[in-house]
């Protein structure tokens, strides 16, 4: 099978020396929707260098190259079409806020091969570090159609608890139409997001939006809504992709904020809020 899990699971880890500048962060802020209003205070901390926040989840795209769905196909015991790949989740947990400018190492290795039956799903995890320790950890889900059947371990499951009760905040994010063309600047040019012809090869009628920028925009979300825009309290924001979407439509973004958590429901309301991120849950300080 394309998926060796022995060998996969075995491989040494590869690093690699990533490193970015104040406008690699305000393009990826761009790339989320950030600056709208463009003159709004609280939008230029993230587009203007004098002022500049970084937003956790700049982490997944940090240093530029292919994110971590795509990233996992190169590693060793790992030959699969990049058509049949989904990026099933992101996990992220920063050590500290990132710093606007830097250069670090991130490390990466496939720590689990999990059975889905019709699929697999790679979990490959990367460490980042820089001159004064550890900067964040995060793990990527890598869906992969047509993989699994072998008998191995099918991992936890993805299913999440639905939330009870009326959300404390709800917020709708309306996307651009080139969203995704904007977003693969910061280094994710899979066609998917992108080429029609590549998009129905992939079983969509259309290009989708990358899971990493709802991911990010969502975050944003809650980070501005209930953490009164301040980056450095986030400690973790982890996210199940229950679904695509599609440039141009509008997130509705529902948020349950409890005891140092906001847990987060996301649906597309153009399509009577088909799930977007399901199993959401951001942690806070």
């Amino acid at each position: 099978m394309p998926v060796d899990t022995a060998r996969a699971l075995a491989a040494a880890p590869r690093t690699t020396e990533i490193s970015w500048t104040p406008e690699d962060i305000q393009l990826y802020h761009l790339g989320i929707g950030a600056g709208v209003p463009a003159t709004d205070p609280r939008e230029l901390r993230y587009t203007l260098e004098s002022r500049l926040h970084v937003l956790p989840s700049f982490a997944t795209v940090a240093g530029g190259g292919p994110p971590g769905v795509i990233a996992a196909l190169s590693m060793p015991g790992v030959d699969v079409d990049l058509a049949s790949v989904l990026h099933g989740g992101q996990s992220l947990r920063v050590h500290r806020p990132l710093p606007v400018r830097a250069t670090a190492t991130r490390t990466d290795r496939i720590t689990a091969v999990h059975d889905k039956g019709k699929a697999a799903v790679l979990v490959l995890r990367s460490d980042a570090a820089d001159a004064d320790g550890p900067l964040w950890t995060a793990e990527a889900q890598v869906y992969v159609r047509g993989e699994g059947g072998w008998g191995g371990d099918r991992g936890p499951s993805a299913a999440a608890p639905e939330e009870r009760g009326a959300p404390d905040r709800t917020v709708e994010r309306p996307l651009r139409e080139d969203q995704a063309l904007l977003y693969r600047l910061t280094g994710d040019l899979n066609p998917l997001h992108a080429d029609p012809e590549f998009a129905r090869r992939a079983g969509f009628d259309r290009p989708v939006l990358h899971g990493l920028c709802t991911y990010g925009t969502t975050l944003k979300a809650v980070v501005d809504t209930l953490l009164d825009g301040d980056v450095t309290r986030v400690r973790s924001w982890t996210a199940r992709f229950a679904g695509v979407t599609y440039p141009g439509e509008t997130l509705r973004i529902r948020m349950w904020r409890g005891d140092g958590a906001v847990r987060v429901a996301v649906g597309a309301v153009e399509r009577g809020d088909a799930p977007v991120l399901a199993g959401a849950t951001a942690e806070f300080t």
